[in-house]
């Protein structure tokens, strides 16, 4: 696996409901990028909705970073990481940079592992 990108999430707020059957939480957050890949930050706050039920939890957080690409070429990155556990989620990745443009195509994984205020989320091309 190579990685492409590292992402730093930082957590602003959550908001959660639960009722018998189940329990929801959205987590809002900012993050940045500083890679050779991409360097840039959130557009506007992520969320990561997270539904926990007698199944166990799924999560999935959508969130558009901008910057600049490897070529220093302003850029747009969307990416959507739905998964069961924060070691093992599957990031779907929409950008408008040519130089970054085989990520939407690629076989991906993320992992995501605690930080101080957030997590760090690591995209790895298969």
């Amino acid at each position: 696996m190579n990685k492409i990108l590292e992402i730093n999430v930082k957590i602003t707020g959550f908001n959660a409901v639960e009722c018998e059957a189940r329990k929801i939480v959205m987590i809002e957050f900012e993050a940045e990028a500083d890679c050779e890949s991409f360097k840039g930050k959130t557009v506007a706050k992520g969320c990561d909705t997270q539904t926990i039920d007698k199944s166990g939890m799924r999560l999935s957080a959508r969130y558009m970073l901008e910057g600049v690409d490897c070529d220093g070429l302003p850029c747009r990155i969307f990416i959507e990481n739905n998964g069961r556990d924060m070691l093992n989620c599957t990031p779907k990745i929409v950008t408008d940079s040519k130089a970054l443009s085989f990520l939407m195509t690629s076989d991906l994984k993320a992992e995501v592992t605690p930080a101080d205020g957030g997590v760090t989320v690591k995209i790895f091309v298969i």
